[in-house]
C-alpha cells in the first residue's frame, strides 16, 4: 500500500492548526473578561494575527514566534488576560525547526515582558503581578512546549539518519554487486574472447601470408572477437565507473578528442555556450556519446575530419558529432553498446537523439539530454 498517496500536504496541516487555534483563541477571548472602553474588536484581531501566522510555522518558524509573542504582548497591554496558545505552538515549531536557543531564550525572555506590562497596562486595578502571569502563561506550558519539540525534532533527525543509512547500505551493496559481476565477467569472459582474436586474427595473417583467400567466415569471427573485446572493455569500465573509478564525464572528452588526433582522425572540439556543472548522469552520457561517435568514424566511416560540439543551454545540454566520410552505407553499429547503447542511455534520461547520413556525405549524431531532472 502506498502511503504517500494518502498523505496530507504540509500546507493543509499548517493552515488546519493555524485555523484551529484561531478559532479556540477567539472562543476563549470573546468569552473571557474585557476592559471597559469597548476594546473587544481590537483584541479579536490581535488574536486572530497570532492565530494565523502559525500557518506559516514551517517556512519562517522564527518569524511566527516574533509575531505571537508581540500579539500576546499586545493582547495583554490592551488589557485583556493574555492567552499565550499561539505562543506555545510557535516556541514547539521553532524548536522543531532546530531553532532552540532562539526560542529558548524567547521563552525565558517573555514573562519579564509579560510581567512588566501587567504592572504599567490597564484601566482597571491591576491585579497581582506574579498571579496575574502564572495564570496567563504557564512556565510549565513552556517547558511543555520546549520539550514536545525538541522530542520531535530529534524523532525525525534519527529517522532522516536511518533513511540515509538505508540509501547507503542499499547503495554500497549494489556497487559489490556491480564489482562481482565485472569480475566474473573478466574472469569468465576476458580470457576466452582474446583466445578467439588472437587465434582468429593469426589465421587470417597466415592465410594472407599464404596468398590464399581469407573466408568470410574467418574474417566475420575475427571481426565479431574484436567487437566482443571492445565491448566488454567499454562494459567493464562502466561497471566500475561508480567505484573504483571517477565517472568519465564532460572534463575528459577533451582529452578524447586527442586520442582520436593522434590515430590520424582530424578531429575538432567547440564548446558552445557557458560551461555550468552537469549532474553526473548526463556527464557520463555525453562522453559515451562522444567516445562511441568518433570510434564508429574511425571504424566504418573513411572519413579524414569529425567535429564534436556541446553545447550549454538553461536547461539542456547539446551533443553533436559530424564527420565527412563516404555517403557509402556503413556497417549498423547497433550492436553491444552501438547507437542502440546510445538511444538507451539517452531515454534513460529524458533526452532524445538524432541520427542520419548527410546529403553530401558522412554521418550525423545529435543528443540533447535535459539538465534540471538527471541526477
Amino acid at each position: 500500500m502506498n502511503k504517500g498517496r494518502f498523505a496530507v500536504p504540509a500546507g493543509v496541516t499548517d493552515w488546519s492548526v493555524a485555523m484551529g487555534v484561531t478559532a479556540l483563541l477567539l472562543g476563549t477571548g470573546l468569552s473571557g473578561p474585557h476592559p471597559a472602553g469597548g476594546r473587544e474588536l481590537f483584541g479579536s484581531a490581535l488574536l486572530a494575527v497570532g492565530g494565523l501566522a502559525l500557518a506559516a510555522c514551517r517556512r519562517a518558524p522564527l518569524v511566527v514566534l516574533a509575531v505571537a509573542g508581540l500579539s500576546a504582548v499586545a493582547y495583554q497591554t490592551a488589557g485583556f488576560e493574555v492567552l499565550a496558545v499561539s505562543y506555545l505552538v510557535a516556541v514547539y515549531s521553532a524548536v522543531r525547526a532546530g531553532h532552540r536557543t532562539v526560542a529558548l531564550a524567547a521563552s525565558v525572555g517573555l514573562p519579564p515582558v509579560l510581567l512588566l506590562t501587567a504592572l504599567v497596562s490597564g484601566d482597571g486595578p491591576v491585579r497581582d503581578a506574579v498571579t496575574q502571569a502564572r495564570n496567563t502563561l504557564e512556565i510549565a506550558w513552556l517547558i511543555a512546549a520546549f520539550a514536545a519539540g525538541e522530542a520531535v525534532r530529534q524523532a525525525e533527525r534519527r529517522a532522516d539518519e536511518a533513511e540515509r543509512t538505508r540509501e547507503e547500505t542499499a547503495r554500497r551493496r549494489a556497487d559489490e554487486e556491480r564489482l562481482c559481476i565485472a569480475r566474473e565477467l573478466h574472469d569468465s569472459l576476458t580470457h576466452q574472447i582474446s583466445v578467439i582474436k588472437v587465434q582468429s586474427e593469426v589465421a587470417v595473417h597466415v592465410a594472407r601470408r599464404r596468398g590464399e583467400q581469407v573466408p568470410e567466415a574467418l574474417l566475420a569471427i575475427q571481426e565479431a572477437g574484436r567487437e566482443a573485446s571492445r565491448e566488454l572493455r567499454v562494459t567493464l569500465e562502466a561497471l566500475r565507473d561508480d567505484t573504483t573509478t571517477p565517472p568519465h564525464g564532460l572534463d575528459q572528452i577533451p582529452d578524447l578528442v586527442k586520442q582520436f588526433r593522434m590515430t590520424g582522425l582530424e578531429t575538432t572540439l567547440t564548446i558552445e555556450g557557458h560551461p555550468a556543472t552537469v549532474p553526473v548522469a548526463v556527464g557520463r552520457t555525453a562522453y559515451r556519446i562522444v567516445q562511441e561517435s568518433l570510434t564508429n568514424v574511425s571504424r566504418h566511416a573513411a572519413a579524414t575530419t569529425a567535429s564534436v560540439l556541446i553545447g550549454y543551454r538553461p536547461d539542456a545540454l547539446a551533443i553533436r558529432v559530424d564527420d565527412n566520410g563516404t555517403a557509402t552505407p556503413r556497417p549498423e553499429p547497433t550492436r553491444g553498446l552501438g547507437l542502440l547503447g546510445m538511444r538507451e542511455r539517452v531515454t534513460a534520461l529524458g533526452g532524445h537523439l538524432h541520427t542520419e547520413p548527410c546529403g553530401a556525405g558522412g554521418f550525423t549524431v545529435q543528443a540533447e539530454l535535459p539538465t534540471n531532472g538527471a541526477s
